[in-house]
């Protein structure tokens, strides 16, 4: 695929699951996928790719992480553990690589009114429904992944060579 396409020098690391447990009903095959998914499935990606950016003295990696893991969120431990070492990830590698070129970010959605989240609202989860939450938000309404988008377009431009290693929020208000 490099042969074809050349290498790679942008990564966006937006996979994610969820899941709501009680604390002491998560077990550990679901903390472990959480993990395998949210943490590790960055932290593999990102090794996969790096070496093309340090070779090419540029490189841009957007880690999306989740604005629970900067809140916290009751019944959430696991994905909210998962989503926070993702900061932690990006604000280390973000020292480490910054030499080189490269820099690393990460975007904390706040609530983005995606497949994810209806399914959550659905099965009762959020305490609501996603309009109420909405309302609830100072620019009083859901995000969508057209924001998200926008962000990450901007973080892994020429015009964001000076930003490494941030957590920039697009919550609409919620967390700040």
């Amino acid at each position: 695929m490099r042969k074809a396409l050349g290498p790679v020098l942008v990564l966006v690391n937006n996979a994610g699951v969820t899941g709501f447990k009680e604390f002491l009903k998560i077990t550990d095959d679901r903390w472990d996928r959480i993990m395998q998914v949210n943490l590790n499935g960055p932290f593999y990606c990102t090794q996969a790719v790096l070496p093309d950016m340090v070779d090419a003295g540029w490189g841009r990696v957007v880690n999306i992480s989740s604005s629970s893991a900067q809140s916290g969120q009751p019944y959430m431990v696991h994905y909210v553990t998962s989503k926070a070492g993702l900061i932690g990830f990006t604000k280390a590698l973000a020292l480490e690589v910054g030499p080189k070129g490269i820099t690393v970010n990460t975007i904390p959605p706040g609530f983005i009114d995606t497949p994810m989240l209806r399914t959550s609202e659905e099965r009762g989860v959020l305490g609501g429904t996603v309009e109420h939450h909405a309302g609830q938000t100072p620019v009083r309404r859901a995000g969508r992944p057209e924001d998200i988008a926008a962000a990450c377009s901007f973080l892994v431009s020429e015009d964001a060579g000076y930003i490494t290693g941030q957590v920039l929020g697009v919550n609409g208000g919620r967390n700040t």
